[in-house]
């Protein structure tokens, strides 16, 4: 059995965030960067660039991104085992999920909870179901979920993430 994981960074959000995406835990090339969805293959970054029609070729770039339409970035599960050296969520047990009842004090902006797969939704569901907030699956954006073509996944990221732009 694998050594227990701790989340390797802090949440990116800014106070005026209304829309928190959350993934399940960072990926290994994550950890290596330092940085949310850092796969090159992972098309997180490339579906957000398309949403809102500009480049996200840096890191800068990206935060930007996040500030300019009040987005927070994080994961579901705080700390874990993972089972072997992939980063398929399939692999990650002894899941301690984050403090999102915390998280929503100290951001009282956010109106909506986007997962970009269903095992963070899961994580999140263990332990925060009842909490009093709209939330909504994004297919996810990772290079193994081969279920849907890149428009397809652009389209629902469009409609969840335009339709909720506006919140002030």
């Amino acid at each position: 059995m694998s050594a227990m994981q701790q989340h390797p960074f802090e949440p990116l959000i800014f106070p005026d965030a209304h829309i928190l995406i959350l993934g399940s835990f960072p990926s290994l090339a994550s950890f290596e960067e330092g940085f949310y969805y850092a796969h090159p293959r992972n098309q997180f970054w490339p579906l957000l660039a398309e949403v809102f029609g500009t480049e996200l070729c840096t890191k800068e770039a990206k935060i930007e991104l996040c500030r300019q339409e009040k987005l927070g970035l994080w994961d579901s599960a705080k700390s874990l085992k993972r089972e072997t050296g992939n980063s398929s969520d399939a692999n990650l047990k002894a899941i301690e999920v984050n403090d999102f009842k915390k998280l929503l004090m100290d951001y009282p902006g956010i109106k909506l909870i986007l997962f970009t797969g269903k095992k963070a939704e899961q994580i999140f569901n263990s332990r925060y179901k009842e909490l009093k907030v709209r939330k909504a699956l994004l297919p996810s954006s990772s290079p193994a979920y081969a279920a849907m073509r890149f428009e397809q996944k652009l389209e629902r990221y469009k409609e969840l993430l335009k339709s909720s732009q506006g919140f002030e």
